[in-house]
């Protein structure tokens, strides 16, 4: 399928491109020699060339071109409809444009209107659902931890995360051209269920961080403390004088088994609010491996060779996540050091 022609040659002539034309025309060149300096085609160069010798003019007649259907107090109401519902199509706004108005308008031109008026299709970002108690709860711990200063350096987080074996988060873009959708090099793939990968455990403090610890299948309350708390966690926090662990609300981590073992190994716990996964530097962590994962052009063939060929051998340079990169635990202007 031949390819489309750039899209330049499809945009209007500027008054700065007709007298340009006329002037290389008037120097002594060809049709195809100005074409090629202007990059228009050859026809267009000739039509401006005869309106300037019949006419004596190169400005475009008044009225060529479609007419718009709508009028500015038309756009304005559709820009009003697209702002009350974000997340609705072109298609629909048509639908509603028409039983609205009564005049029947495509999709196409629904996104040109809404183009012009600066009103862009973007990917939305994406939060977590939260309650009112959740809220709540948020504010009230952030009002409790607000003076905090020094003691966020005692903080160890911890948390798990899954990389998946074929890595794939959204952000990803091919550049094609009409027709060409179904090429091989235009298709990513990507499985419907659930991607093989690698569960790990970690968690860090000021200025040290813990081992990866890789968690083969399902995570309950008792796999926890034998395979993350004793070999790991406890001997992590014993090394750290006045520690304070943080970890989620998760199940295996909120178990009355594992509270037990807390305590007797006289353990001091972070309360951490419900939905807040945002809320912990360990989370930007995460993403700095996920992101390097991303970029790894070497291809891997299975979990066991993601985890020990490539190891998660995160770089030796400290990553540093920066204070306007936290939430509000770290409004003092303090820094945590990570993966050092």
């Amino acid at each position: 399928m031949p390819r489309r022609r750039k899209r330049a040659r499809f945009e209007q002539l500027t008054e700065f491109e007709r007298g340009r034309i006329i002037g290389l025309r008037e120097a002594g060149l060809s049709y195809r020699a100005v074409a090629s300096r202007v990059q228009r085609n050859s026809s267009t160069v000739m039509r401006v060339w005869k309106q300037w010798t019949d006419e004596c003019r190169t400005t475009r007649k008044s009225g060529s071109g479609p007419r718009n259907v709508t009028s500015a107090r038309d756009d304005r109401h559709l820009v009003r409809m697209a702002r009350t519902d974000r997340t609705a199509s072109s298609r629909q706004l048509a639908a509603l444009w028409s039983i609205a108005t009564g005049v029947s308008l495509c999709a196409s031109s629904i996104r040109r209107r809404l183009l012009q008026c600066g009103l862009r299709a973007r990917t939305p970002l994406y939060r977590i659902p939260l309650t009112h108690d959740h809220r709540r709860l948020r504010l009230q711990w952030a009002n409790q931890h607000r003076d905090w200063r020094a003691d966020w350096q005692h903080v160890v987080f911890s948390d798990e995360s899954r990389f998946n074996l074929w890595y794939h988060d959204g952000r990803i873009r091919v550049r094609r051209y009409a027709g060409e959708r179904h090429l091989p090099e235009c298709i990513i793939e990507r499985h419907s269920g659930r991607t093989p990968g690698v569960m790990v455990w970690g968690a860090i403090a000021y200025h040290r961080r813990s081992q990866l610890l890789r968690i083969v299948g399902n995570l309950n309350s008792n796999r926890y403390i034998r395979e993350v708390l004793q070999p790991e966690a406890v001997p992590f926090l014993q090394s750290l004088p006045g520690a304070v662990f943080q970890q989620d609300n998760a199940r295996p981590h909120t178990a009355r088994i594992v509270k037990s073992f807390f305590a007797a190994q006289q353990v001091q716990l972070l309360p951490w609010p419900a939905c807040s996964p945002d809320m912990s530097p360990i989370e930007h962590v995460w993403d700095v491996i996920g992101r390097r994962l991303a970029r790894d052009p070497r291809p891997v063939a299975s979990a066991d060779e993601l985890w020990g060929d490539w190891g998660f051998r995160v770089p030796s340079r400290r990553i540093r996540v920066v204070e306007n990169h936290h939430p509000p635990p770290f409004s003092s202007g303090g820094t945590v050091e990570t993966l050092g």
